[in-house]
């Protein structure tokens, strides 16, 4: 492995690791660069599993032994190591994670492929939040959704707290950022998806009338956190669904109202064969 040791922290060899508290910055540098973080040794497990590949490792002597296998298989990436000190006055913060890695952006999917075996989909317009993106991307791993989509103004997924926080499931679900939106609503709707979108509208349906009539292809739009979704939007769906909510509660998190409509809004197939799996044998 090549071990590289850090004593300064104006070190020219860590700049993808300055400035990792800087949002703004990170936000453009990134993407821009081809490059993206890790953060802790679980995450970076996933994503070396999905396939992408470290530019460099970042870390202390003692997360050396957690990693030690990860950096054997990439004997040829340097892996800077040093004190806390000096990687908390590069990064901006401190390590109680284990380790970062500086990774390289896998190229994007085209949209057609994602879709063309998709039967669940989540598309999320506007969402700004890292949080709530991440804990959407893990409640859609979870809960059968085969791809999201996001819209041109979306965070970006693989941005260091959305990847911590989907505990590295951006890179298990397809995700492809939309050109346009919401003018990619008609390609959707070619392809043979019910566009829903979940919103208090007037005239929208409760979400279980949406799973009873379990469409083979269903798009779910998620909004925006505080403005919900664009009037175009609401307009150019085929449909609203709202969450049926008790205690005058007129609304939920992004996030949760994702996992509940994601929930409910599984296919048939996908019920039937988690029954497969959960139901214990008779004892007669």
């Amino acid at each position: 492995m090549a071990l590289e040791r850090l004593a300064d922290a104006a070190d020219p060899r860590v700049t993808d690791y300055t400035g990792l508290t800087d949002t703004q910055l990170r936000r453009r540098r990134e993407p821009a660069e081809g490059l993206y973080i890790a953060e802790s040794t679980k995450v970076l497990r996933r994503a070396i599993d999905a396939g992408h590949t470290p530019r460099s490792f970042f870390l202390t002597d003692k997360w050396l032994p957690d990693l030690e296998d990860i950096l054997a298989r990439f004997p040829d990436t340097p892996a800077y190591v040093g004190s806390e000190s000096v990687l908390e006055d590069i990064t901006g913060f401190h390590l109680h994670r284990g380790a970062l890695a500086a990774m390289n952006r896998p190229a994007p999917l085209a949209l057609e492929d994602v879709l063309h075996s998709a039967h669940r989909v989540a598309i999320l317009e506007d969402m700004v939040d890292h949080t709530n993106l991440g804990a959407v991307f893990r409640s859609a791993a979870a809960l059968g959704v085969d791809a999201v989509l996001i819209t041109p103004r979306c965070a970006d997924p693989l941005y260091r707290r959305a990847i911590r926080v989907s505990m590295g499931t951006v890179f298990q679900v397809p995700w492809v950022r939309l050109d346009s939106w919401p003018g990619s609503i008609a390609m959707l709707r070619a392809s043979g998806f019910l566009v829903a979108a979940l919103a208090l509208a007037p005239n929208s349906l409760e979400l279980q009338e949406l799973s009873q009539r379990d469409p083979d292809r269903l798009a779910l739009i998620l909004g925006t956190e505080g403005e919900g979704l664009s009037q175009s939007t609401l307009e150019q769906a085929d449909i609203s669904v709202r969450i049926p909510m008790s205690s005058a509660v007129d609304s939920l998190n992004v996030a949760a109202a994702g996992a509940v409509a994601f929930w409910e809004c599984r296919s048939r197939a996908d019920q039937r064969s988690e029954c497969s799996f959960a139901d214990p044998p008779r004892v007669r």
